[in-house]
């Protein structure tokens, strides 16, 4: 009777870290495309240990052939991300990348999704920093804000999401 008042309170998601590490605004990142949000809004992190985990449970939407990235959908929200170690690493070809999942796998918050070598991607002379991107944020979200410094994967919040009501 008196729902036209109700007032829809907007539902807040929050993604923990999927690195341990530095988490730094993606203005911060070497690359044009993450750096000016053109690959959607997100963060970065500047990783401590070459371990990718699952921040969420969810379900493995992409995998990059060469390893460097893999893109998670969220089960509750439908909130798609993009978890992509280094910058310009597809020149790696896979080398120092060791993927534990495959396209269509559910997986736990947690779950170890890539291992990488971060001595070596730093030898062959690439940045380490990872963006984490919610790639359908403008369809699904009316507000993203990262949280920047020190995270321990699966313990520290990076983002908040505001979803549309």
């Amino acid at each position: 009777m008196f729902e036209r008042w109700k007032k829809k309170v907007p539902t807040k998601v929050e993604v923990k870290a999927p690195l341990t590490g530095t988490a730094v605004p993606l203005s911060q990142v070497p690359d044009e495309a993450f750096a000016a949000g053109h690959m959607g809004k997100g963060i970065a992190i500047e990783p401590t240990e070459g371990r990718l985990v699952a921040p969420f449970e969810g379900t493995v939407a992409h995998v990059i052939k060469t390893k460097h990235a893999v893109m998670l959908e969220e089960k509750s929200t439908g909130l798609q991300y993009l978890f992509h170690i280094g910058i310009n690493t597809v020149g790696l070809k896979g080398e120092g990348f060791t993927s534990h999942v495959n396209v269509g796998d559910s997986v736990k918050a947690g779950q170890v999704l890539i291992e990488f070598d971060m001595e070596a991607i730093k030898a062959a002379g690439y940045p380490i920093v990872t963006p984490v991107i919610v790639t359908n944020a403008d369809e699904i979200a009316s507000e993203v804000e990262g949280h920047i410094g020190s995270v321990t994967a699966g313990s520290d919040t990076i983002l908040t999401i505001t979803l549309n009501s």
